[in-house]
């Protein structure tokens, strides 16, 4: 918990990605990339309880908080792959294990695609790739996303959180007592509106190449939260995991329970990737 934090700035293709590093430098490189308009503040009680064991990277998507874009309109989830791929190979170049969640894990996935070789291992919570969900449940989830961004359109990004909380089933009662809400201030209602305005639009347009997944080399672990079996992104994980032929990893908590139950999440990941043989010692 009291592991030394190591702000940088990264220049990227079209953007600065402001990163942050714990931990002794000694155990393996583990990036967590946060879901929604999550910047790396939301990741932050999450990669404390990890810095122990991994060397773990954090970071601001581009557009979010401290990671100005040029283009915002050319944000893709492709774009995002390769801001991972350019942030992990100038930290070490020894393949980095990767922790994703909800379109976190949609990037990660993407990452494991376009640069084979770079994961070792990827641990995909909760993907929001709506095309593994088979009829009507596919319509109903891009009507699901369709609508959080009509809802931005027409009553602003309040109204479309309220959305996005419904049909990816977040409660904000089932978190650990030590892990406070997170203050809803500026920074985060411009993080939403980039997520609203950019990254939704891509994430509906975007095609996992799960062809190019099966033979990436990279082992790929799907995950699901516990309290999160009845709602869609829950779906996709455990169908990520049929697709793949391996079994599904269950996490604490639902679909955020990366940043409400740190604690747990912290040591459940640790178990998964240690059975992979991938863990710290």
């Amino acid at each position: 918990m009291n592991e030394p934090v190591r702000e940088s700035v990264l220049e990227v293709p079209g953007a600065r990605l402001r990163h942050f590093v714990r931990g002794t430098g000694r155990g393996p490189v583990l990036a967590l990339v946060a879901g929604g308009h999550g910047d790396a503040g939301v990741t932050d009680a999450l990669a404390a309880r990890l810095a122990d064991r991994y060397t773990v990277v954090t970071y601001d998507r581009r557009g979010l908080s401290g990671s100005p874009v040029d283009e915002p309109g050319r944000t893709t989830v492709a774009v995002h792959a390769d801001d991972l791929a350019r942030l992990l190979s100038s930290l070490s170049p020894e393949p980095a294990l990767v922790f994703g969640s909800s379109l976190g894990a949609a990037i990660a996935l993407e990452f494991a695609v376009r640069h084979p070789g770079r994961a070792a291992a990827v641990v995909a919570h909760e993907p929001a790739a709506v095309q593994l969900l088979p009829e009507p449940e596919r319509a109903a989830a891009a009507r699901d996303l369709l609508g959080a961004q009509e809802a931005f359109t027409t009553e602003g990004v309040e109204a479309a959180l309220g959305r996005f909380a419904r049909f990816v089933g977040i409660d904000p009662t089932d978190r650990e007592p030590d892990a406070p809400p997170r203050a809803q201030g500026p920074q985060q209602v411009r993080n939403a509106e980039f997520l609203l305005r950019y990254d939704v639009p891509s994430l509906r347009s975007h095609l996992l190449d799960l062809a190019a997944l099966k033979g990436s080399g990279t082992r790929i672990v799907p995950g699901t939260g516990e309290n999160s079996g009845r709602f869609w992104p829950h779906r996709c994980g455990r169908l990520l995991a049929a697709e793949l032929g391996t079994p599904c990893e269950t996490f604490p908590g639902g679909h955020n329970g990366y940043a409400f139950r740190p604690r747990a999440t912290a040591e459940r990941l640790h178990q998964v990737l240690a059975a992979l043989g991938a863990g710290a010692a």
